[in-house]
């Protein structure tokens, strides 16, 4: 269930010194609302660039202190997503639960989502059929954006005020207002994943208002090439095939133990690109081409390389069925999408999207090519005026802020966060053997780095470098 969980998990910028102040309802009043949980919600504009507009509600929760006497605070918690927080905590929160020694937990739900004023988008984000996420053919491709397309323009209808307010430069000012809300002279933070782009903006338009800042799995929304953002992207994933290989090599357990793990990758492929593979498996006529098989080969994560191995042997037997299982649903809330394409406006034609696969298959030919298809899937037919793309940062008067990413996560790579550290004055990156989500996943080491950190305001040593989860 956590794993399940993690991976769950109009142009408004103005310079600095405009930054609007936070306006939002005070005196918060807190109910019982189930679970451990107290609820209260505040009131906010729909477009903090017209603050005197049309108002809307972020619903609140908190994991109150275990004991006043030791409390030294209140920690925001943004778990990632762009998602729903509220209900994914009541999932969650025994992992966050040592957090409760120290501080008030508080979490909300982003504008859009559930107890905030919600966006109901009236038709579902498509989903590439069978989780086919390489796209072959330019008018299965113009298929699924004139879907996705469809989908972006109900979900616009539907969000009435909130329509081209969805992004993270708004978000940032929401996070001011839960601040001021909660009676905080300084904003103590924990962004995981999607919530340290929050983070790094809250740091950017509100650098006097930080207090402690703890960014995990950190996204950056700072660099404007996207073959640079990609390309970190598919390397540590085509390195991650390296790894699955090495533990074959040493892992009897393993289905292809004793065998050249990486001669029968390059052979399965090359094979399937020629002719589909049959798959009798998963139904008549069921066949699996390289594009689909490069789709499903979860590389990056060591807890299915068992079944990988053995969806390889089969295949290279001449049963690819394993590969061509039906695949359930979008792993994505509605809305996130809507969130994520306009932060990070991602080349999304078919044309485009190809050069970059072809520019990629250079330097990662065996599977990192294929970090160019997800985002341009997401961002494909998606309004191509975007109200927050990425851009440099150099907020002044910061306090020291850590960051930790996994070595092992092509999503949230390493390249991100130290090229972010680097913008934040006095900033210290943590290195990690790890995923995605090493505070949530369980990675002993940072988890005890972040506590001394968000208690006492000590940063690791430089040099510092965290091992694999349970050490």
């Amino acid at each position: 269930m956590k794993k399940a969980i993690i991976a769950v998990l109009g142009t408004m910028l103005l310079p600095v010194a405009m930054a609007t102040p936070a306006v939002a309802d005070t005196g918060l009043s807190w109910q019982d609302c189930g679970d451990g949980l107290r609820c209260s919600r505040i009131i906010v504009p729909a477009d903090w660039a017209a603050p005197r507009g049309k108002q809307i509600t972020l619903g609140l929760a908190k994991l109150p202190a275990r004991d006043p006497a030791t409390r030294k605070g209140t920690l925001v918690l943004n778990l990632g997503g762009p998602a729903q927080q509220i209900s994914i905590l009541r999932q969650a929160k025994g992992t966050f639960a040592d957090l409760t020694r120290w501080f008030d937990v508080v979490l909300y739900d982003p504008r859009g989502f559930e107890a905030s004023t919600e966006v109901r988008c009236p038709d579902p984000a498509p989903y590439p059929a069978n989780g086919k996420w390489v796209f072959t053919s330019r008018a299965a491709f113009a298929r699924y954006t004139k879907q996705n397309h469809r989908f972006a323009s109900g979900c616009a209808e539907a969000a009435g005020p909130l329509a081209g307010n969805l992004d993270t430069w708004q978000g940032a000012r929401d996070l001011e207002a839960v601040r001021v809300a909660l009676g905080e002279r300084k904003l103590n933070y924990f962004g995981n994943s999607y919530g340290g782009v929050l983070g790094v903006a809250y740091a950017e338009y509100f650098p006097s208002h930080v207090g402690r800042m703890y960014l995990d799995s950190l996204i950056d929304h700072t660099n404007r090439s996207w073959d640079e953002w990609v390309l970190v992207r598919a390397k540590v994933k085509e390195d991650n095939l390296h790894r699955f290989a090495d533990w074959c090599a040493t892992d009897r357990s393993c289905a292809l133990y004793g065998r050249d793990v990486l001669k029968v990758w390059d052979g399965v492929m090359a094979r399937a690109a020629r002719r589909p593979i049959p798959a009798p498996g998963a139904g008549a006529g069921a066949t699996a081409d390289a594009a689909l098989i490069a789709s499903r080969a979860a590389v990056s994560f060591d807890a299915t390389w068992p079944g990988l191995a053995k969806s390889l042997a089969e295949a290279d037997a001449g049963d690819a069925s394993r590969f061509a299982e039906p695949f359930a649903g979008a792993p994505d809330p509605d809305l996130s999408r809507i969130t994520m394409c306009a932060d990070f406006p991602f080349p999304s034609t078919y044309r485009e999207v190809e050069a970059m696969e072809a520019r990629l298959r250079k330097t990662t030919p065996r599977i990192g090519w294929t970090s160019a298809w997800p985002m341009a899937a997401l961002c494909a037919g998606l309004p191509k005026k975007t109200s927050y793309p990425p851009h440099p940062i150099r907020p002044r008067g910061l306090p020291p802020i850590l960051i930790a990413n996994g070595e092992y996560d092509d999503t949230s790579t390493p390249a991100y966060g130290r090229r972010i550290a680097v913008q934040l004055d006095g900033a210290r990156y943590l290195p990690a053997k790890g995923g995605h989500a090493l505070y949530w996943s369980g990675n002993l080491c940072v988890r005890d780095q972040v506590h001394r950190y968000l208690t006492t305001g000590q940063l690791p040593p430089a040099g510092t470098t965290c091992g694999p989860a349970s050490s």
